[in-house]
């Protein structure tokens, strides 16, 4: 896996690099001081995850993760744990707390090479609306067509499925699914959530230069400010 570290304190950079020089998943390709450069550099060198602080000077690691794509697993490693809360709804992969406990990163990198392991191994065919999902959830089971799902929405390294009445939970990640489905049928507004478009009711401008999407069941759905870009330019809006 191709990691960034991203903060601004060099010495906590070197120390966490020297962490992460024990695991033989791990590739760290580059470093930066500040979310402007990370933000280049996750661009150009499409990581697969991130190792964030979160108080930097200029952007913070949350606003930083606002931008970027959702293909990407963020890991905070930050001296505060008071933004635990808005970490994880941003999808965050995991949080951290300084100075970072050896067996607790281990913990994470594990998961980390779990998630990546049934990534690989993962059916990777691209699906049609016509295509029928097998979902089991327990000891529940549906054959789903695909064009009458909605919603999928991230809780962790699961997925919630909105179909008819029902949304239960598979193991499965959101950007395994995202892979597979049409962009311009199936959009990931956020980090969270993707939106099937023909389930649309409305969409309205919203704070901080994003959108907020009715679906026609009720449920509201708030577009990130990169994605409403995209968005736009996928649509010809």
């Amino acid at each position: 896996m191709k990691a960034i570290i991203v903060d601004d304190e060099r010495l906590a950079r070197l120390e966490l690099r020297n962490l992460l020089a024990t695991y033989k998943d791990i590739e760290i390709i580059a470093e930066s001081a500040d979310a402007s450069d990370a933000l280049e550099k996750i661009n150009q060198l499409k990581p697969d995850v991130i190792f964030c602080d979160i108080q930097m000077p200029g952007k913070t690691g949350l606003e930083l993760v606002e931008e970027i794509s959702g293909m990407i697993d963020v890991v905070f490693v930050t001296a505060y744990d008071e933004h635990a809360i808005k970490a994880f709804e941003l999808n965050a992969f995991d949080y951290l707390l300084k100075p970072v406990n050896p067996e607790r990163l281990s913990e994470t990198i594990k998961k980390l090479s779990i998630k990546e392991t049934s990534l690989k191994s993962d059916n990777d065919s691209p699906l049609s609306t016509k295509d029928h999902i097998f979902i089991k959830d327990g000891d529940k089971c549906w054959l789903v067509k695909l064009e009458d799902i909605r919603l999928f929405e991230s809780e962790g390294n699961y997925v919630r499925v909105y179909f008819d009445n029902f949304k239960p939970l598979i193991l499965r990640s959101l950007n395994s699914l995202e892979s597979r489905l049409c962009e311009k049928e199936f959009f990931r507004v956020s980090r969270k959530h993707i939106v099937n478009l023909n389930y649309v009711a409305s969409i309205e401008n919203w704070i901080n230069g994003g959108l907020n999407m009715r679906l026609k069941d009720g449920k509201e759905i708030e577009v990130s400010r990169r994605q409403t870009t995209k968005l736009k330019d996928l649509m010809s809006l």
